[in-house]
């Protein structure tokens, strides 16, 4: 029997970024708790994929075509899924990610980062990840005066690491976007809260972890090394605070926060 602290039945919960592999993860784990998922996402056949797995696991989804950088897209978006579904309750920005002009490698130059790649990155985690999905999905749950936000921040966001400094920027601006939210529709109903996972395989970001062999690179060995349960994370671990977050039963008195789902590695400081 489902705890009722965590049943999500009767409940529509959006994932933009839904088709990536964290999204993913958390679109199938409030699918299992009940809620009616919806994944977004600009990739057809990924995304009626995620819908696939999502269905043989027991759960109930439909996947919506939309550019989580483009507002009009969203809005269209927003548009049938309310129509279809009723309200939405529950929305999950999971949309991020990196570019390798971006990023640093050992002894670059910081003053020649190109600009271009900078607002990439920015726009990606920032405008697509949070700022456009939270304008379009808000105003109904504030109108229903009931909600709940879940943002994907970073421990980068948190630890200005090494090479990756345009993300990490981002991503600490993410945090400070999720915090300022929660102030403003604390006394509204709508709970707006940050999710920042350690280190995750996951596409992106495979090549910088392992070696075609299957060993761990330079980075992704100290990485390990810095982590205390010496090993990377899997998707499903971030479910448990996905359900809990979406959750009003459980989390009712939970907003402007960021749980960190890290194995330790941020309890490390030498």
């Amino acid at each position: 029997m489902t705890n009722p602290l965590f049943d999500l039945s009767g409940q529509t919960a959006v994932v933009v970024g839904g088709t990536g592999v964290l999204g993913g993860g958390m679109a199938q784990a409030l699918a299992v708790s009940g809620a009616n998922v919806v994944v977004i996402g600009r990739n057809a056949e990924r995304g009626q994929a995620r819908v696939d797995e999502i269905a043989a696991a027991g759960g109930t989804a439909h996947f919506e075509a939309a550019d989580a950088l483009d507002r009009n897209s969203l809005q269209k978006a927003h548009d049938a899924i309310v129509e279809k579904f009723g309200p939405v309750g529950i929305l999950v920005n999971a949309t991020g990610g990196n570019r390798p002009d971006a990023t640093l490698p050992p002894g670059a130059d910081f003053n020649q980062l190109p600009l271009d790649a900078w607002r990439s990155v920015f726009d990606l985690n920032l405008v697509g990840g949070v700022l456009l999905p939270t304008q379009v999905f808000s105003p109904g749950m504030l109108k229903a005066g009931q909600g709940s936000i879940i943002n994907i921040a970073s421990m980068s966001g948190m630890i200005p690491l090494s090479r990756v400094v345009a993300y990490s920027a981002a991503k600490s601006a993410v945090l400070n976007l999720t915090m300022f939210l929660s102030r403003e529709w604390a006394t509204k109903g709508v709970r707006v809260n940050a999710i920042s996972p350690g280190f995750f395989p996951a596409e992106q970001n495979k090549a910088l972890l392992f070696n075609e062999d299957g060993s761990y690179t330079e980075r992704g060995g100290q990485i390990i090394g810095h982590t205390p349960m010496a090993r990377f994370g899997k998707p499903e671990e971030l479910s448990g605070a996905t359900v809990w977050l979406a959750s009003q039963q459980a989390s009712s008195f939970v907003t402007g926060q960021n749980i960190v789902i890290d194995g330790g590695f941020s309890s490390v400081t030498i």
